[in-house]
């Protein structure tokens, strides 16, 4: 048997279009709820991101802390978080 077959206009069956009107009520329902969805993502995403940074940052300087005063990090980390503007831990 061919993987292939030509399919005829008898073999097919009549399936009838019907068409509903959607009203815009709901239209308008699925573009508000689809806004909201992506200002929620959005919104998280840009949270998560301002997370990850702070993170990166906070090991650069203990990083740089280290380096510079082994002997009190955490003294030396405090300082500089305070110097840009940032809140104690």
């Amino acid at each position: 048997m061919p993987a292939v077959r030509i399919v005829t206009q008898e073999e097919v069956p009549y399936v009838p279009v019907t068409s509903t009107e959607i009203s815009p009520r709901r239209v308008w329902i699925y573009i508000g709820v689809i806004m909201m969805s992506l200002v929620v993502i959005g919104t998280w995403l840009v949270w998560f991101s301002a997370v990850i940074q702070r993170n990166f940052q906070e090991e650069d300087i203990r990083a740089a802390c280290r380096r510079a005063m082994p002997e009190t990090v955490d003294r030396c980390f405090d300082t500089v978080v305070i110097q840009r503007g940032g809140i104690r831990r």
